[in-house]
């Protein structure tokens, strides 16, 4: 059952997302106005050597972005993992200093 404090943060969640897909949003309409200026002012570029050999901008940005899904995937379970393998002293109520051995 949520709470005011989950509340609250899941709606600075939502906030804090919605203002940076705003920014990201300007910020690219700036670049594609830019390109567009720039276009015919940019020289031909040469064809290089193996150049087609080489990943297009978009594959890398996959591939970084596939293994960055996995990496966060691999923590998260590790997170749950460590609450879970804390359980035991975690459910105990606090207050008490645990007697000494």
């Amino acid at each position: 059952m949520p709470t005011a404090t989950t509340d609250y943060a899941q709606t600075a969640q939502e906030t804090t997302l919605k203002t940076i897909r705003q920014g990201q949003q300007a910020i690219v309409e700036g670049v594609k106005a830019w390109a567009d200026a720039f276009e015919k002012a940019i020289p031909e570029t040469p064809t290089l050597p193996y150049s087609d050999e080489l990943p297009k901008p978009q594959e890398i940005v996959q591939s970084s972005f596939k293994f960055a899904e996995q990496l966060l995937k691999a923590q998260r379970e590790f997170a749950e993992n460590i609450i879970d393998a804390a359980g035991p002293v975690l459910g105990k109520p606090a207050g008490k200093p645990a007697p000494k051995a």
